[in-house]
C-alpha cells in the first residue's frame, strides 16, 4: 500500500519532471509573477503555459492569487520541503556507505603496503 506522503511525492516528482515547469519554479523563486510574465521566455501559447501552471498548482508547488485583474503565481515551499526530506534520507544512507567504503579501501591499501614492505625485507 502506498502512503499519502509517497503519493504526494509522486505528484511532486511528476510535476518536476518537465523542464518548462522547473524553469517556471526557478522564475517564481525570485518572486511572484503573472501568467504573461511566466510565459515570456517560452515559445509556447498562454494556454500551454496555463496547463503547466495547473500541474504545478495540483502538486501544491505554486498558488495563484487574485488582485483585481492580476492573478499572481507564488512558489509554495511545502512540497519541496517534503522532497528535500525524502532525498536527505538517501543522501545520509549513501554518505555512510561511501564512508565505510573509504575506510575499507584505506585499510586494504595499508595491509597491501605492509605485505609489500615485508616481502622486500625478506
Amino acid at each position: 500500500m502506498v502512503s499519502v506522503a509517497a503519493d504526494s511525492l509522486s505528484v511532486t516528482f511528476a510535476a518536476l519532471a518537465d523542464p518548462t515547469r522547473r524553469a517556471i519554479l526557478a522564475r517564481l523563486s525570485s518572486g511572484q509573477a503573472s501568467v504573461g510574465e511566466l510565459a515570456e521566455p517560452f515559445d509556447m501559447s498562454l494556454p500551454a503555459i496555463t496547463k503547466h501552471l495547473k500541474v504545478l498548482q495540483r502538486a501544491g508547488l505554486i498558488s495563484r492569487g487574485r488582485e483585481a485583474q492580476w492573478r499572481p503565481c507564488r512558489l509554495e515551499a511545502r512540497p519541496m520541503r517534503e522532497v528535500s526530506q525524502w532525498v536527505e534520507n538517501y543522501r545520509r544512507h549513501w554518505e555512510q556507505r561511501l564512508d565505510r567504503l573509504d575506510d575499507y579501501l584505506r585499510d586494504s591499501a595499508g595491509k597491501a603496503a605492509k605485505r609489500a614492505h615485508s616481502r622486500k625485507s625478506k
